[in-house]
């Protein structure tokens, strides 16, 4: 396999987009995702459009020992990662204290452990070759804090600044870590968190747009992606310093209520 794509939540979305482009540009694919028929499904599809080589490796990234288990059989088969995909994720709506804590504890693996020790399995081998790129998919919402979503919220945050901080840890060695920040996007994201329900999701970017603008940023070794986000959104990004926290927590609270 040849210039080799490690894609995590492969099997749908913005996840699924990735893989389409990568194949497009006649690369080799690693596809990782729960669902096994889905991913078989992009697998053949992938393979007989583009004449590209594609694994299919089933596992859930709530679980712990995931990210090692993925490491030891890409390892076992001598396929060498090139660039890494940290695109699985979800989310959740509803105030903090009436969650499901089981819930919120496997988002903080798949949000923010399991693609920090992916990470910190690849990057040494991509150190050696002096080569590789890290796309990790984080979200708008790691501005601000996030009432109603808190959990998603301080996970995205912890991506954007993980992120940022290997990205200036590894560039001498000729490697690039790129932070994605997309806004509402259409995909199975906001229909499994909810969030479609929300005034968030009143206008959401298409996830091929989404997956194109961060595959550039990625190819460009960029520090930052933002996309699919409205003038608003930019224009409260840009005043958030200046905007009292009180009166953000209320907006941001109202925005993420689920409308009846």
């Amino acid at each position: 396999m040849k210039n080799v794509a490690l894609i995590t939540g492969a099997s749908s979305g913005i996840g699924q987009d990735l893989a389409h482009i990568h194949a497009e540009l006649k690369k080799d694919l690693v596809i990782v995702a729960r669902s096994e028929d889905k991913l078989k499904s992009l697998k053949k599809e992938l393979e007989d459009k583009h004449d590209v080589q594609v694994k299919v490796i089933v596992k859930d990234l709530s679980d712990p020992q995931s990210a090692q288990e993925i490491y030891d059989e890409l390892k076992a088969e001598n396929i060498e990662i090139k660039y890494l995909f940290n695109n699985a994720g979800f989310g959740g709506v509803g105030d903090f204290y009436k969650r499901e804590w089981a819930k919120d504890e496997s988002m903080m693996m798949v949000n923010m452990v399991t693609p920090s020790y992916l990470c910190r399995l690849f990057l040494p081998d991509m150190m050696k070759r002096k080569q590789g790129k890290i796309l990790n998919v984080s979200s708008t919402a790691s501005f601000l804090p996030g009432p109603g979503q808190a959990v998603y919220y301080a996970s995205k945050a912890y991506m954007q600044f993980f992120s940022n901080a290997l990205w200036q840890e590894v560039k001498a060695h000729n490697i690039t870590v790129t932070n994605l920040m997309p806004g509402a996007t259409k995909s199975g994201f906001g229909g499994r968190s909810g969030m479609d329900k929300t005034a968030l999701f009143s206008h959401p970017a298409s996830s091929r747009s989404v997956a194109e603008a961060g595959y550039k940023g990625l190819m460009n070794g960029d520090l930052d992606v933002i996309t699919g986000v409205d003038l608003a959104t930019r224009i409260l990004i840009k005043l958030k310093p200046l905007i009292p926290k009180k009166v953000l927590l209320k907006q941001i609270h109202k925005a993420q209520t689920i409308a009846d």
